[in-house]
């Protein structure tokens, strides 16, 4: 008989601790959730104070078998699912799976997977806390509610099919609302007005024109500026003032989850679903190339700041080792509780062992998971470092009625940027250090430059994750399924690394907004969370937090049940046709392929056509609406289409020709010998790629947009388009990562 059973969730985890526990021990793994509600019917008695009904998963039998069976033998049995409210609601369940075997049960919690981390979690091994059970069983009840009550609203007045959920949309609304701003944006043209000014001791420096008559200077047209530009040629120009100081930068506190995805997304472009999985995998585990196994992060599922003493120390050594004693504060750098909810039993997500250097076991790390372990050692080791420190300094000038500015910033010390800082961060830029007011400037050069106010951006993963996390919307645990959900579902699509609504999207946002407006509200939403992290805290209970929000959606449900047939009509367009064969008009509807075209005479006359599909002629062939070319197998004209992926070529002949091509062609494809072109396509999880039209008679992939430039270094046939912050636009060799900025010339 084995002596202990611990029982985890993931399957890498159980074999990292058990070589740490050694024979005394069996460790077996849930493999994630064994018990849910039905996939298939509600699972909650709303009579019965919102009892669930929760079954086995189908295809976990076997998984909870074996755990009974391993129970049975075990003298005492610890249950080490993750330390947060998911992994205790699994470790609830697998309790009431194991007590009627009578044997006693501890909850153990693992912040770190390594020797020490494990140990010291079974030594303070404690009981289930059933506020966070209540706390995670709440959510996962209001959430099934939303779906399955709000959901076959969408199927009424859409199609079936579609899904609604309590958090997923309201970051579609914020989606869409986003982008509702840039599309009803106007620019508004302005000039700003720069001069280059040199010293007595021929030191030239830049200044930027900020006042006009003692007023802030606004230029709104070329004649405006072109007067002032004018004036300013005639002016003398001297310093009215010299302002120095000197500022100290703190470094950023430690990951937590929200940040980690966030930095993740703008230093290494990774999705935030990449990014927490590769989180995952550094916490339970990597084998090095000494053998060793352990976990090399702390648990990534934290919004907490938080670090133990002695990760402080540890950290406080590896600067000193490494960086000098220059680069060490006088003494420990704390961090901790910077308002709203925190999970405060979690420390920051920082490495396991600071000791562990990147560097040293990049070899037994994969490319991508070596990346986000420096990324967070960085972080880490940075927050113990000393301040960065910069000498800014800003020149005002005067030239007649006019007022000018320039501003610089010296680094007199980098601190703890020399680890690690973030792209948005103060970068340097020069003044002449014996600059002095009164001192005469001569003016070199004066430029008037045209500029447009440009819209708000749109979101990436990265700025909505922050948002999220700024409003309170979820919690940072869920954001990467969140973002994964409304792509998958074809609600949002991603280019460029760039979120935009599909149509699909934006008319689901319109039902929801306007039926349930307070459901996808962002004020509501954090409140649930509130509520939420009360039952947590024991300051509500379970029942009171279903009863206060039933008792809001039955209301919205009562509300939005009333006029079907009007909110049926109101997405109905008009499309400025007749129908070719009552003469009444067309209307523009929708079904699960997407818009369409129907005749309003309906159900009297049920002609349909696809949005885009030509008309027909007299003589009964299809008049096209727009010439879109021949079908390549049967000479009849193609049509535009809107489908599940976008927009498509087909050949009007359908259903008895079959023919169809992309609508967005990049290129022919680069392979030798291959006649097919390269267009974007759609993955399973709804990220989108770049392929050859002949696959799979064509294997070309590539997740950036493919150039047809050939590398001025390799001659590899083609480039791909890349973007980043820091250095724009730009075309990249995938062969030999030869780059060219988008104005460089290419070689002759």
């Amino acid at each position: 008989m084995s002596q202990n059973l611990v029982i985890v969730e993931s399957p890498s985890k159980a074999g990292t601790i058990r070589k740490y526990l050694g024979d005394e021990y069996k460790v077996l793994s849930t493999v994630g959730h064994i018990r849910d509600l039905p996939r298939t019917q509600l699972g909650v008695d709303l009579k019965e104070d919102f009892k669930p009904l929760y079954v086995t998963i189908p295809g976990k039998k076997k998984n909870v078998d074996a755990l009974r069976e391993a129970a049975r033998n075990s003298m005492q049995i610890f249950i080490a699912t993750d330390p947060d409210r998911e992994g205790e609601a699994i470790g609830w369940h697998v309790m009431r799976l194991l007590k009627n075997l009578n044997k006693p049960i501890h909850r153990v919690m693992f912040f770190e997977i390594t020797k020490t981390g494990v140990l010291e979690g079974m030594r303070n091994a404690t009981t289930l806390d059933m506020n966070l059970v209540n706390a995670q069983q709440a959510r996962r009840i209001i959430d099934r509610l939303v779906g399955f009550k709000v959901s076959p609203f969408l199927w009424r007045v859409l199609y079936s099919g579609l899904s609604a959920g309590r958090v997923q949309s309201v970051a579609l609304r914020l989606i869409c609302e986003r982008q509702e701003e840039i599309d009803k944006f106007e620019p508004q043209e302005y000039w700003t007005i720069k001069t280059q000014v040199e010293t007595e001791k021929k030191k030239a420096f830049e200044a930027e024109l900020q006042k006009v008559d003692g007023k802030k200077a606004h230029i709104a047209d070329e004649n405006s500026a072109l007067a002032i530009r004018h004036e300013l040629k005639e002016e003398n120009y001297s310093v009215a003032a010299v302002t120095k100081k000197r500022v100290k930068r703190n470094p950023h506190a430690p990951f937590t989850t929200s940040t980690m995805q966030q930095a993740a997304f703008q230093k290494l472009g990774f999705t935030t679903k990449r990014t927490m999985t590769l989180a995952q995998q550094l916490y339970e585990g990597i084998t090095l190339k000494n053998g060793e196994t352990t976990g090399l992060i702390t648990y990534m599922r934290t919004d907490s700041t938080r670090v133990a003493d002695s990760a402080i120390e540890s950290a406080r050594t590896q600067v000193e080792a490494k960086y000098g004693s220059k680069y060490l504060p006088a003494k420990g750098r704390p961090f901790g509780k910077s308002g709203g909810k925190i999970q405060d039993a979690h420390e920051a997500i920082r490495p396991a062992n600071p000791d562990l250097v990147p560097d040293e076991i990049k070899a037994s790390l994969t490319g991508p998971q070596a990346k986000l372990y420096e990324l967070i050692w960085r972080r880490f080791v940075a927050s113990q470092m000393a301040v960065a420190v910069f000498d800014q300094s800003s020149v005002d000038i005067k030239a007649g009625r006019f007022g000018l500015r320039a501003s610089g910033s010296d680094l007199v010390f980098d601190g703890y940027r020399k680890v690690y800082f973030e792209n948005v961060e103060e970068k340097e830029s020069h003044l002449p250090s014996d600059i002095e007011k009164d001192d005469s400037l001569q003016l070199l050069k004066i430029d008037a430059d045209q500029h447009f106010t440009k819209p708000p951006a749109p979101y990436t993963e990265s700025s909505l994750v922050k948002i999220l996390d700024k409003e309170g919307i979820g919690r940072p645990s869920t954001y990467a399924n969140i973002i994964s959900v409304v792509q998958t579902r074809n609600y949002v699509q991603s280019e460029k690394r760039k979120l935009y609504p599909t149509e699909l999207g934006k008319v689901t946002n319109k039902l929801l907004v306007e039926n349930f407006s307070e459901l996808v509200n962002k004020t509501f939403t954090r409140e649930m969370e509130e509520n939420l992290d009360q039952v947590e805290e024991g300051n509500r209970t379970y029942l009171e937090v279903m009863k206060d929000f039933w008792a809001h959606l039955e209301r919205w449900l009562e509300e939005s049940s009333k006029s079907y047939t009007e909110i049926k009509k109101s997405l109905q367009e008009d499309s400025g046709e007749a129908c070719e064969k009552c003469g009444k008009p067309m209307v523009i509807k929708w079904s699960k392929n997407g818009r369409f075209m129907a005749c309003s005479g309906f159900p009297a006359c049920k002609n349909a056509r696809p949005l885009d599909a030509p008309t027909t002629e007299e003589n009964g062939e299809p008049k096209a609406a727009e010439d879109h070319g021949k079908c390549e197998k049967c000479e009849s004209p193609l049509i535009l289409r809107d489908g599940r992926y976008g927009k498509f070529y087909a050949c009007s002949a359908y259903p008895k020709c079959k023919f169809t091509k992309p609508f967005n062609i990049l290129m022919p494809c680069p392979k030798p010998d291959c006649k097919g072109d390269i267009s974007p396509r759609r993955s399973k999880r709804g990220r989108t790629f770049y392929g050859c039209t002949k696959y799979p008679d064509c294997d070309f992939v590539s997740w950036d947009p493919p150039i047809a430039q050939t590398c001025p270094a390799c001659e590899n046939p083609y480039m791909v388009a890349k973007s980043t912050k820091k250095k724009g636009d730009y075309a990249l060799c995938p062969k030999c990562k030869h780059e060219i900025t988008v104005n460089e010339p290419e070689a002759s």
